[in-house]
């Protein structure tokens, strides 16, 4: 996260303070401060740092976990919601941040996830005549009118979502109609299709898609996380 020494550094001065909890809520509060002016958050984010004693994790320069909430981000126009950031076992050595060496921060995993509304679901998909999106159990339904073999209904799909190396792939799994009879396998010829996901940060890749109630939560992994090459790719 840019300008992440200066959020370490807050833990060495709380080192000298030793107060333990004090140091700890210092130390959220700047990390706070500092992911709210680097994405331009209009609130600053919840962060929680786990693990005790905290002070013992500042001098040895390990953290086993850091919780960031962000909430709603917007980005080129679409919204995601309840953006959530995990780092765990935080490699941040205190003598080189003090001697301005960032470039051992680096995390063992790094997890990020967000909710996908079904409205900006629906318009990723309008084009194959997709009205409605939403979710039906532990699967994702699709509503709208279709067209198989030259015959326009409208049709209820229940598909399923998996995370694949290219994307999110869909696969109808049931098929609703009203007076005709839609083969599933038609369906699936037509509406099983993958949604492209790439460019994921820090070369994280989709680890879950999971259907909830305001939309799709998507899940990325990221293994052994250069935090010194995020800052400067972010920096500016």
């Amino acid at each position: 996260m840019r300008k992440f020494l200066i959020v370490l550094l807050v833990l060495a001065v709380a080192g000298l303070i030793g107060a333990d909890r004090f140091g700890k809520a210092r130390a959220e509060s700047e990390v706070a401060r500092q992911v709210a002016a680097q994405y331009r958050l209009p609130e600053q984010p919840s962060v929680k740092i786990g693990g005790f004693p905290f002070l013992t994790q500042a001098i040895n320069g390990r953290y086993e976990r850091i919780d960031v909430v962000i909430g709603d981000y917007t980005q080129q126009g679409v919204t995601v919601q309840d953006v959530r950031i995990r780092l765990n076992n935080l490699k941040a050595p205190l003598s080189d941040l003090l001697n301005g060496d960032q470039s051992n921060v680096r995390a063992e995993t790094a997890t990020a996830s967000a909710v996908i509304p079904y409205d900006v679901l629906q318009k990723a998909v309008a084009d194959k005549g997709v009205q409605k999106v939403s979710r039906k159990g532990e699967d994702v339904l699709l509503e709208g009118t279709f067209s198989f073999v030259g015959i326009s209904a409208p049709v209820g799909v229940t598909v399923s979502v998996e995370p694949t190396v290219k994307g999110i792939v869909i696969t109808p799994r049931t098929v609703q109609t009203s007076g005709i009879q839609v083969p599933l396998d038609l369906v699936k010829r037509d509406l099983t299709y993958t949604v492209p996901v790439t460019g994921l940060p820090m070369g994280s890749r989709i680890t879950a898609a999971d259907p909830e109630d305001a939309g799709l939560r998507i899940t990325g992994t990221a293994e052994n996380v250069d935090l010194s090459g995020v800052t400067q790719q972010t920096a500016g």
